[in-house]
C-alpha cells in the first residue's frame, strides 16, 4: 500500500522533528541514526564545498561547533513539509562559558528520502555568529572536523 502526499510529508515532518529534539538533547549517538551513508549537511555561509558526508562527519560537524557550548536553546517557529522536503525556521540561542552569548536565525532545508535525511543544507548569517562568539571557540572551530 503507498501512502498519499500527505502521509509521506506527516511522516517527513516527524522524522525531522525528532531530529531536532534528539540535537538538542546532544544525544550524538541518536543524531547519528538519523542519516545514511551518502547523507550531506552543509552551513551554507561556510565554502562551497565543505559538506559532510555520512553520520559520522555529521555528527563530528555538528560536535565540534556545538559541544563546547555551555548551553544552547531551540525556538522553532515554523516546519513545514511537501515532496521529501521539510523546511525549518527556527532561531537558536548559543552561551558560552565565557559568558557570551547569541541568538541565531535559521532556515534549515532537510530531503528526506528512505526514511533519513538525505541532505540538510542550513542558511544563517555568518557575520551574527561571529561578531558574538568568543575567540578561543573560533579558533576552536577553524581547525575543522575531520
Amino acid at each position: 500500500m503507498t501512502s498519499t502526499p500527505q502521509e509521506t510529508a506527516a511522516a517527513d515532518k516527524a522524522l525531522v522533528e525528532g531530529f531536532w529534539a534528539a540535537l538538542y538533547a546532544r544525544d550524538w549517538d541518536q543524531v547519528a541514526t538519523f542519516f545514511g551513508p551518502d547523507s550531506e549537511y552543509t552551513d551554507v555561509p561556510s565554502p562551497a564545498d565543505d559538506i559532510a558526508v555520512g553520520p559520522a562527519m555529521v555528527v563530528a560537524r555538528l560536535r565540534l561547533g556545538l559541544e563546547r557550548l555551555s548551553g544552547y536553546t531551540h525556538d522553532l517557529r515554523l516546519m513545514v513539509a511537501e515532496a521529501g522536503t521539510v523546511v525549518t525556521e527556527h532561531a537558536e540561542t548559543w552561551h558560552w562559558e565565557t559568558g557570551e552569548s547569541v541568538t541565531l536565525p535559521f532556515v534549515s532545508v532537510q530531503e528526506v528520502r528512505d526514511g533519513v535525511i538525505a541532505r540538510w543544507w542550513d542558511y544563517w548569517d555568518l557575520a551574527t555568529l561571529m561578531n558574538a562568539a568568543p575567540a578561543w571557540w573560533i579558533d576552536h572551530v577553524a581547525q575543522g572536523y575531520q
